[in-house]
């Protein structure tokens, strides 16, 4: 208690001044009287360990994030800003003797192995560079390093004529070269883990449907039973749009020409998407799953979809309750924002992505498989990174031309080249591509959500579905059918246009952008909101899971009028929410049945992630925010299809997301 620890009093100071949380000090005063430490030094590494654990790290650079630890009244605050002064002082080395003397740390001499102590908290790294977890984060780390690393070391002898074949027949119309499609599917076949990344349009869905034929080609052929496969994704909205996507795949399949079986082989590629939790099967009330290392999957291969948003608390879970044997099978693109939970583990895995690193064996394989040479500069012919060796990037985007337009902007914004040139200014040249496409590509320098650039936009961009909710409305006797068409046809409609916004809070965020939205929807008269929170035309976006009504955390529905037949045989319009099912029908829910929802007009970032709309429109905030990085601006406009539209208040703000890049520490590093 706070009584019986005075001196911890600094740390209470730092929690008002805001650079650390109540949950922050409540786990060091925790600390402080469960195991009586009395260093406050310690207590204060346990209490930012506690808070980049909230920023997304999954273990805490010490020496780094102390230099950023400032007070910003010295004056005021003269005996904090004096002892933090004297903390900055201590050298890694005298950080290392303190932590590792801790009765609330252990500091395990082989980060490979697991420890048996059961301190809260773990010093790893070096004497140099001390790193320090919260254990469970720990563990996290271990287990999928392991389980990696295991399944890097389990290869399938494949032989040249057996998987040549399949390989030419899956990709005999292909124009590429070298085409990073087959050659994905070599490697997928090759071990049993994989990474198939790349940007939006890339054929990241197309590939994984022919790895998947391909895998289950190989044991067919064997007359051995075929695999069992689970496809998953860390959202609703995520699966959805895979499932909806994946069954047009199969049915492109040469299925007689890859199979003495074809049914048997068509019928054994999965076509049914379901979240991790559900695919774990979560126990209520509690941070576990039924299938865990006791209680493995029944299942031979796996593919995850959108591994980006996995955070490396799911992404453990999942590895853990999988069979030592079975397949793992990433896919996603690496440079989008990562989960808002801790850990990055796409883009830690794929590090090296861009440039290959690939091994002379491996290149000389691919040669023999495929018929494709990988560039010299993506071989290193010494490399003895097996990571590297299951890792594929897709190069050539279906959707958008580098050359131009949206492919040009994401490039720009990820990589910092336009046409194959690094760039000085990235907010000149980003200003110069949206004046070569002014058609696709709009900004607008605003002021406030009343200038009239920004209501216009607005306007246009949600006038088409709320026109065909009041045009195309069937008449009240129409059969249920018509209704299902018609409510089909406004979800449609509505994916024309999707307003995006960095943060949720202050004059830019996504409470403020919906108020403000309503009220130009309805000055404009394309709606008519009354006093209660439901009105027709109202989009909702669901913000949990809801297994009984079977919507999904991410899902957005449109709130409509529709005929309602009571009890005694009375009909009467009703309000309704209509969301798309995963079949491609629609299902009809009442208002007061949905308990976790928010208007939608705009919507952050972070929950567009495994969207896609035609024309999206990215709001920044009018002053500098951590969150505003190149993965945030990227994602945003690889949401769009054929438009995007830039708002934003100051050239600084734009210029700092241009030029900042999210760095989530960890220690998941492979050899």
């Amino acid at each position: 208690m706070i009584e019986q620890h005075p001196f911890i009093q600094p740390l209470i100071t730092l929690q008002h001044l805001g650079r650390i949380r109540s949950l922050d000090l409540a786990l060091a005063r925790y600390i402080a009287d469960e195991i009586n430490e009395t260093d406050l030094e310690v207590l204060l590494a346990i209490a930012l360990t506690s808070e980049r654990n909230g920023h997304g790290d999954v273990c805490l650079d010490l020496l780094a994030q102390l230099r950023t630890l400032e007070v910003s009244n010295p004056a005021e605050y003269s005996e904090l800003a004096e002892w933090i002064f004297a903390v900055k002082s201590l050298t890694a080395e005298e950080w290392w003797q303190k932590l590792s003397q801790s009765k609330a740390i252990s500091s395990p001499s082989d980060k490979s192995e697991a420890t048996p102590q059961t301190t809260p908290l773990v010093l790893s790294g070096s004497t140099t560079l001390p790193k320090l977890y919260l254990r469970r984060y720990w563990n996290y780390e271990l287990a999928v390093k392991a389980a990696v690393e295991q399944r890097l070391d389990i290869h399938d002898h494949l032989t040249d004529s057996s998987i040549k074949p399949l390989l030419e027949t899956l990709f005999a119309t292909s124009q590429q070269s070298p085409d990073w499609q087959k050659i994905a599917c070599a490697l997928a076949a090759r071990r049993s883990f994989a990474i198939i990344t790349g940007g939006p349009g890339t054929g990241k869905t197309t590939t994984v449907v022919r790895v998947l034929a391909l895998l289950q080609a190989l044991v067919i052929e064997k007359g051995n039973p075929s695999l069992h496969i689970a496809l998953a994704a860390p959202t609703g909205k995520a699966a959805a749009r895979l499932n909806a996507s994946i069954a047009a795949q199969i049915e492109s399949l040469p299925f007689e020409q890859l199979s003495l079986y074809p049914d048997l082989l068509k019928n054994s590629i999965p076509t049914e998407v379901t979240t991790l939790h559900r695919l774990l099967g979560p126990i209520p009330n509690s941070r576990q799953f039924r299938h865990h290392a006791q209680h493995p999957l029944p299942l031979d291969c796996v593919v995850v979809d959108e591994a980006s948003m996995v955070d490396i608390e799911m992404l453990a879970s999942l590895v853990v309750a999988l069979k030592p044997s079975a397949r793992l099978i990433l896919l996603g693109d690496k440079d989008q924002l990562a989960s808002v939970e801790a850990g990055a583990v796409l883009g830690d895995l794929c590090q090296q992505a861009w440039k290959g690193g690939y091994s002379g064996e491996t290149a000389s394989w691919l040669k023999n498989v495929t018929q494709d040479r990988l560039p010299d500069k993506m071989v290193e012919h010494d490399s003895t990174r097996q990571l590297d060796q299951s890792i594929t990037m897709l190069r050539f985007s279906h959707r958008f031309s580098a050359e131009g337009g949206i492919g040009a902007l994401a490039h720009l914004v990820n990589q910092g080249e336009y046409q194959g040139q690094a760039v000085s200014d990235p907010l000149i040249t980003l200003k110069l591509i949206f004046a070569q496409q002014p058609e696709q590509l709009q900004i607008y320098q605003v002021n406030h959500s009343s200038d009239a650039s920004f209501a216009h936009l607005v306007v246009k961009g949600y006038r088409g579905y709320l026109h065909r909710l009041a045009q195309e409305r069937p008449d009240p006797s129409s059969p249920s059918q018509d209704f299902d068409e018609w409510a089909q046809s406004i979800l449609k409609a509505h994916t024309a246009f999707q307003l995006l916004s960095a943060v949720r809070e202050g004059p830019w965020g996504v409470n403020a952008l919906n108020n403000w939205i309503t009220q130009i929807l309805s000055q404009a008269n394309l709606i008519q909101p009354m006093r209660s929170l439901w009105y027709e035309g109202r989009p909702v976006l669901v913000t949990q899971n809801d297994y009984n009504l079977r919507l999904m955390n991410g899902d957005i529905g449109i709130t409509l009028k529709r005929p309602v037949m009571h009890a005694k045989g009375e009909v009467e319009e009703a309000l309704r929410v209509v969301f798309m099912t995963p079949e491609g029908g629609v299902r009809w829910v009442m208002p007061s049945r949905l308990q976790a929802i928010e208007t939608v007009y705009a919507m952050t970032v972070h929950k567009s992630q495994g969207s896609e709309f035609i024309h999206t429109a990215l709001v920044l905030p009018d002053h500098s925010n951590p969150v505003l990085t190149q993965e945030l601006i990227y994602t945003a406009i690889t949401r769009s299809r054929d438009a995007f539209s830039l708002i934003y208040s100051k050239d600084s703000v734009l210029r700092q997301a241009l030029t900042t890049r999210v760095k989530r520490l960890s220690g998941l590093t492979f050899n």
